[in-house]
């Protein structure tokens, strides 16, 4: 599966636009308990335990989007975007990590 956030493949022709696919997942942040536990983590100004909790929900999102792309029967997505958004919650954050793009099929 080809994966690129161009709207469209170099040196490929396009044979079948199926839709648009999108993938998410949430994951939790709680103000109090992750607040002292990232004051550990922080080295250079940055929080690696947020930044490898991201990463895996970004991940299970891209691979949510595939497996629908797989299911319509695309071996490309084009065009994918990444969003990130608050949720809020109560005593902290839920983060929402939504991938999408066009599933298309190409020879």
């Amino acid at each position: 599966m080809i994966l690129t956030s161009a709207n469209t493949l170099t040196n490929k022709e396009i044979i079948e636009y199926k839709g648009l696919v999108t993938g998410e997942s949430l994951i939790g942040a709680n103000i109090y308990k992750d607040l002292f536990s990232g004051v550990r983590d922080v080295v250079g100004g940055r929080t690696s335990r947020y930044e490898e909790e991201l990463e895996e929900a970004r991940d299970i999102a891209i691979e949510s989007m595939k497996e629908k792309a797989e299911r319509l029967g695309a071996n490309a997505i084009i065009g994918i975007k990444i969003s990130y958004d608050n949720l809020g919650g109560t005593m902290g954050n839920t983060i929402l990590v939504t991938a999408y793009g066009t599933a298309i099929k190409y020879e």
